[in-house]
């Protein structure tokens, strides 16, 4: 994705956590930033999967990329891309896009997972290459999204997420609804997928993507809305619950990943805010991106195409939104 332009702001300085790490442990202060605060004091893991704290529930055997066809384009990162990236594979007992929800702490709560991108968006040029509006101006329908170096396509890699994600929420008694699940030709275009999280009427949305940015640019960052009033794009109520919900994703990925936030956007909070979003702009519900990780580095590609690495990215990400959801 672009991180320049009259839409881009960097996450505004953080007061330093290390004194008052002792404190917060101590006294067992609840949050994702908590997570991020034992991180910092330690020095971090450089991302080599090595995780504090286990995953739930056994990552799959599935090889990336095992069942869909990564985009010809060779992976290229798009440089507008948007709040969407093509899904990943997914196993045969994958549930559908929506189930309903069963009993649990997150009982009548519902999630909307937005696995950027679509596998087939390649084939469809014409149709993704459109524009439609998204408040602020108009940007293109969807993209095609990046791939590692090896051709581990990013839709490939968000729409596995997507399913640990949904296994991982429903569990817990939410109503999970995808955007999209390879169950369409293309898209949903941008200004869709915002649609499907506002009918939703969705406690959270989260969209779901790996960057493609330079070697040697590692690590994570949530992408947060800016505050947005044009046309029909106005987050002035979702700005404030985004946040949170970000700031405890991010907090919760370290602790479950052991990945640093990016190197190179958001100075090293792995926090950036954004106006240029169509997915963002047009949300009615509280909503964050998270870029997992920088597909075109070979040290992110490498935990990128691990399915283990993938479920704990997937139980860091739930322990966000349940952390955001229960408040």
């Amino acid at each position: 994705m672009s991180y320049t332009g009259p839409g881009f702001e960097p996450a505004p300085p953080r007061r330093p956590r290390r004194r008052t790490l002792t404190v917060a442990l101590a006294a067992l202060v609840s949050g994702g930033l908590l997570g991020w605060g034992v991180y910092a004091a330690v020095g971090g893991s450089e991302g080599d999967g090595a995780a504090p704290g286990g995953t739930s529930v056994p990552p799959s055997a599935s090889a990336p990329g095992s069942s869909r066809t990564p985009s010809p384009s060779g992976g290229s990162a798009s440089p507008s891309a948007e709040d969407e990236k093509p899904g990943a594979s997914a196993t045969a007992t994958s549930p559908p896009a929506s189930a309903p929800a069963a009993s649990g702490a997150l009982k009548g709560k519902v999630v909307v997972i937005d696995p950027g991108h679509n596998p087939g968006n390649f084939r469809h040029t014409t149709e993704i290459n459109r524009t439609v509006d998204i408040g602020t101006n108009r940007k293109e329908c969807d993209t095609t999204g990046t791939s590692t170096n090896d051709g581990y396509a990013e839709a490939e890699f968000t729409l596995d997420v997507a399913h640990r994600m949904r296994t991982l929420l429903e569990a817990r008694g939410a109503t999970v609804k995808l955007t999209q699940d390879d169950d369409r030709p293309f898209g949903p275009c941008v200004d869709e997928r915002a649609r499907i999280g506002n009918d939703a009427k969705a406690d959270a949305v989260v969209s779901l993507h790996a960057d493609g940015s330079g070697t040697g640019n590692r690590g994570f960052h949530v992408i947060l809305p800016g505050s947005v009033r044009a046309g029909a794009a106005d987050t002035r109520a979702i700005v404030g619950p985004s946040r949170d919900l970000g700031e405890r994703i991010a907090g919760n990925f370290v602790r479950a990943t052991g990945s640093a936030p990016s190197n190179y956007t958001g100075g090293g909070t792995g926090l950036v805010t954004r106006k240029d979003l169509g997915g963002l702009n047009l949300s009615t519900v509280p909503k964050v991106f998270i870029e997992c990780g920088n597909m075109r580095d070979s040290k992110d590609a490498a935990l990128l195409t691990s399915g283990a690495w993938r479920q704990k990215a997937a139980q860091g990400i739930t322990d966000g939104i349940v952390s955001f959801l229960r408040g």
